[in-house]
């Protein structure tokens, strides 16, 4: 990653104090390693913190975490690096990922993990005990950023989200302690960190209930994209048994292997569908979906669990105008709306994501934790994918239109998906009983808001509000 600037102020990051105090790494612009650091999974995210610390251990953690508060430094934290908050310029960088420590017990199912470990790390380890907790759909995603904003993967509708198999954890809050949270001991931060973000201080380990699991029958899945079969998905999605889940994207097919060259630019339907299980019941939950029409690609087989992460390309960045919301319906009118948009945008690709969620997920009382849309039906991502920073403008508006659009019932979004929408939107991914909830609890843990560089939820002021 290449940037003409000027030298950066360090303003009130003391570096020498830093290395000093922590036995990490300390990487400052200059250093072999820094660029590195700093590249994220996002294009076109091109900071420059002051200092990138890779702490050691959770006494490394403390030690930043005081000092920044101290001398009001911003603060960011990164693991995965899939956040556009996990950088900050001319601040600090907490890099987690340094810290990705597994212990598991195959006997009690459970297993501590670092929050710099991956999700395919952890996956991985675990599978070969025959046992899994649901992550997202992405390997390379970090434990602490995805499991803090609740986590919606290829278990949901069977394990419900990822904190929904949180057990405990320990933070470092904003006066440099740590403390062990679970549902005895500091339930209200335990209950903050389950699905409030980053905001109430860095969560340096996680304790995770395991579930048995070995082999599932999933794989994609690719059918012509008809406003009849994008509409006949969502509504078999939602009748489909608790064990199947399945992420589904609605966009041009592109030069791909499995797809004929005569319909590359064509709209297709790709879902990646995964049953937690197989044999005769997982076959006969499929038949449907490959009877909406005649599959262009049809993948779907007996697999390991962990093999639903595909390999991901490290130096793939993509840039693109995403948006993201909640809505209890997608009717064919709502598909037809979805296949034109697509149809008529200028982006390298434009693509409409669908995840039908309900099942484990909605069985937990919308207060248990301060992710709150249990109730909704289906999760929506709108994205544009383009090369040119001069465009941006013109994918934005095509995905902010597309997503008011989509839009019916109670707004709604999914608080990990908030992009640079975060300060317009962050309202939308709480209900306010649970936002006033949160605020009290950001005052009782980081009065001065020290954990800002995220999708921010401030501090309550004085008697409330």
């Amino acid at each position: 990653m290449e940037k003409t600037k000027a030298v950066i102020e360090r303003g009130t990051v003391p570096v020498a104090q830093l290395r000093a105090v922590v036995e990490g790494e300390v990487l400052v612009p200059g250093d072999a390693g820094y660029d590195r650091a700093r590249t994220v999974y996002l294009g076109g995210m091109d900071q420059l913190p002051a200092a990138i610390v890779k702490p050691a251990g959770t006494a490394d953690v403390a030690r930043v975490v005081s000092l920044a508060r101290d001398r009001d430094i911003p603060l960011a934290v990164k693991s995965g690096g899939h956040s556009m908050f996990c950088l900050c310029d001319h601040g600090i960088v907490l890099d987690m990922s340094s810290m990705r420590d597994l212990r598991i017990d195959p006997e009690a199912r459970t297993a501590w993990a670092e929050a710099g470990a991956t999700t395919g790390e952890f996956t991985n380890a675990v599978a070969e005990h025959g046992l899994v907790t649901g992550f997202g759909d992405a390997g390379s995603v970090g434990l602490g950023g995805i499991t803090t904003g609740g986590g919606i993967g290829y278990l949901v509708r069977k394990h419900g989200l990822t904190i929904d198999s949180l057990l405990a954890a320990e933070v470092v809050t904003a006066d440099g302690e740590l403390r062990r949270v679970d549902a005895e001991h500091e339930p209200d931060l335990f209950w903050a960190i389950r699905g409030g973000g980053g905001n109430f201080g860095v969560v340096t380990r996680l304790l995770f209930r395991l579930h048995e699991l070995g082999t599932v029958l999933g794989g994609l899945l690719v059918l012509p994209g008809t406003p009849e079969v994008v509409a006949g998905f969502v509504d078999l999605a939602q009748q489909a048994p608790e064990e199947l889940t399945s992420i589904v994207n609605i966009m041009p097919a592109m030069p791909m292997p499995f797809v004929p060259e005569e319909l590359h630019g064509t709209p297709i339907v790709m879902a990646m569908m995964v049953y937690a299980g197989e044999g005769e019941e997982a076959e006969k939950a499929m038949a449907p979906f490959r009877a909406l029409a005649t599959p262009i690609a049809d993948m779907i087989e007996p697999m390991p669990y962990p093999a639903v992460y595909p390999p991901e390309d490290e130096e793939e960045h993509p840039v693109a105008a995403a948006r993201n919301l909640f809505t209890d319906t997608l009717d064919t009118d709502d598909a037809a709306l979805i296949l034109e948009r697509i149809r008529t945008s200028t982006a390298v690709m434009p693509a409409v994501q669908v995840r039908v969620l309900g099942g484990a997920m909605a069985r937990v009382p919308e207060d248990a934790t301060a992710f709150a849309h249990r109730n909704r039906n289906v999760m929506i991502n709108v994205a544009a994918i383009y090369e040119n920073p001069e465009e941006a403008g013109t994918h934005t508006r095509w995905s902010d239109e597309l997503t008011a659009a989509l839009q019916k019932g109670v707004p709604g979004v999914y608080v990990n998906f908030l992009a640079d929408d975060s300060r317009a939107r962050i309202r939308e991914a709480y209900p306010e009983r649970t936002w006033e909830r949160l605020r009290a609890v950001k005052r009782a843990y980081d009065p001065t808001n020290l954990f800002r560089v995220n999708n921010n939820i401030p501090p309550a002021e004085n008697g409330g509000s």
